[in-house]
């Protein structure tokens, strides 16, 4: 359980309105009046970081999918297999952190299903500032440069903008979150096209009516 202590250094440590904790529960505070993000600040293992940066972006997981949280381990491990990433201690890493980070926001979500995205980037996708139009979205890039994020009170480009490092989840508050007014807190992709960077993003969002997206 996170104490408000903790909220508070964070907060102090961070742009305005985004909480950084070291352990997962952490994430609660996107909970907390006025935190519009929630970073879980961690270091990606020197093995698993070689690991992904080095596969060969063809075999790089991609899928999107609605599922329940609870079928996320298999249904990844599927998609590793269908995209031809070579069986190993790493690729079993991979799997069993997603399904981890799925089971961590479906219960901060209070929800029982998820969609679920991975996406290999190599262009600007979603570089434009934004808030997106759902109640509240975890991102976390697994290789290359993390989501980028500032705050905005006009709509505007922000003037500071912050990096989150690779391999750190993100919780962000979407337009739906009912707190009023918002934050202000906008994110984008960094843009990379003609870099020669590809990037591994993992993308879940809370599905309150599994019904509807059937």
């Amino acid at each position: 359980m996170i104490t408000d202590a903790l909220v508070r250094e964070t907060l102090r440590d961070a742009a305005i309105g985004v909480g950084v904790a070291e352990t997962p529960e952490g994430l609660g505070t996107i909970a907390k009046p006025g935190c519009a993000a929630a970073i879980w600040r961690r270091q990606p293992l020197p093995e698993f970081q070689s690991w992904i940066d080095g596969l060969d972006a063809a075999e790089l997981p991609q899928a999107r999918v609605c599922l329940r949280a609870v079928a996320v381990r298999d249904a990844v491990t599927e998609i590793c297999n269908a995209s031809g990433a070579p069986t190993s201690p790493q690729r079993d890493r991979l799997v069993d952190d997603i399904a981890a980070i799925a089971d961590i926001f479906a219960g901060l979500m209070r929800v029982r299903w998820l969609r679920l995205r991975l996406d290999a980037v190599t262009t600007n996708a979603c570089h434009g500032f934004h808030i997106d139009a759902v109640t509240a979205r975890l991102v976390c890039t697994y290789r290359g440069t993390g989501t980028q994020y500032g705050i905005s009170t006009d709509g505007a480009q922000p003037r500071r903008v912050f990096t989150v490092p690779t391999g750190a989840p993100i919780l962000l508050r979407g337009t739906l979150w009912p707190e009023r007014p918002r934050s202000g807190l906008l994110h984008r992709s960094p843009p990379i096209e003609g870099t020669g960077e590809t990037r591994l993003v993992l993308v879940l969002d809370p599905v309150f009516e599994p019904e509807e997206e059937v």
